[in-house]
């Protein structure tokens, strides 16, 4: 536990940071995080059978994030996603020079680890600029819930967890504990509501909803793919949580479906 606590507040303490000094630091947040995730799931799921194409799956990542990041910090359409086209057909025609055994596994596999561990974080970014310039309130305002789901679940499910939530893939899982993470996701929103005036309480208020849920969603396949896998953790990077993945699982899903719920209210 001390060296999990220790470890949890350098983590957080390097992120917050990264994320509130300016568009800059926050962008290359975004840009190491996607990168390091995507790696240590190709390493992950990486046997004698299956091989990611590491080198081709890095540059179709490149090919989508680097058009983002100039729509958001330089105004530039995003025409230059058409860079991904050849890159997405080169991991295909790479596969037919290789011996492996499967090709289309490690094909699959690639792209997969793009969609799982890469592209959320897509969607994590494009929070800052909602309103069109970058706002650090939206992607704190996310982790701070997200943590605060977080701790609130550990906290209430080893005090008063009975009942499992989904013991086949996370034995230690209970209802009391995501009812905890509920809650105090919920408080954290009532207090960001108090200081981040862009969205009302009832808004706020449905986004920790969405990151109590989603985000045990997210855990909960995390924990699927390393059961799968027979593994513990998905990398050992950070001392007592594991990876970057089993430290930003729950944002895998969040992400994306608050984006979604943002974009949806300014309709």
């Amino acid at each position: 536990m001390k060296t999990r606590a220790i470890t949890g507040f350098i983590f957080a303490a390097v992120v917050l940071g990264l994320v509130l000094v300016d568009a800059n630091t926050f962008t290359l947040f975004f840009i190491l995080i996607s990168i390091l995730c995507t790696l240590e799931f190709y390493k992950l799921v990486k046997t004698e059978e299956v091989r990611p194409n590491l080198s081709t799956g890095l540059l179709f990542l490149l090919s989508i994030i680097i058009p983002l990041i100039a729509h958001f910090l330089a105004n530039q359409d995003f025409k230059y996603l058409v860079f991904c086209i050849p890159f997405g057909i080169l991991l295909i025609v790479s596969e037919l020079y290789k011996h492996h055994k499967n090709p289309f596994h490690n094909i699959a596999y690639t792209l997969f680890g793009l969609v799982y561990a890469a592209i959320p974080f897509c969607f994590f970014y494009a929070m800052a600029f909602r309103d069109g310039q970058y706002s650090f309130h939206y992607p704190l305002a996310f982790l701070l819930m997200l943590w605060s789901s977080d701790t609130g679940a550990y906290i209430f499910g080893v005090q008063f967890g009975k009942h499992r939530l989904f013991e086949r893939h996370s034995p230690k899982k209970s209802w009391e504990g995501f009812v905890g993470g509920l809650i105090c996701s919920a408080l954290a929103a009532y207090v960001l509501s108090l200081y981040f005036t862009e969205l009302s309480l009832v808004n706020w208020l449905v986004i920790a909803s969405i990151i109590a849920v989603t985000g045990t969603l997210g855990d909960l396949s995390e924990s699927m793919l390393k059961r799968s896998l027979s593994t513990k953790d998905s990398g050992t990077f950070l001392p007592g949580h594991g990876g970057f993945l089993d430290r930003f699982d729950g944002l895998l899903i969040a992400a994306p479906l608050v984006y979604f719920y943002l974009q949806l209210i300014s309709l």
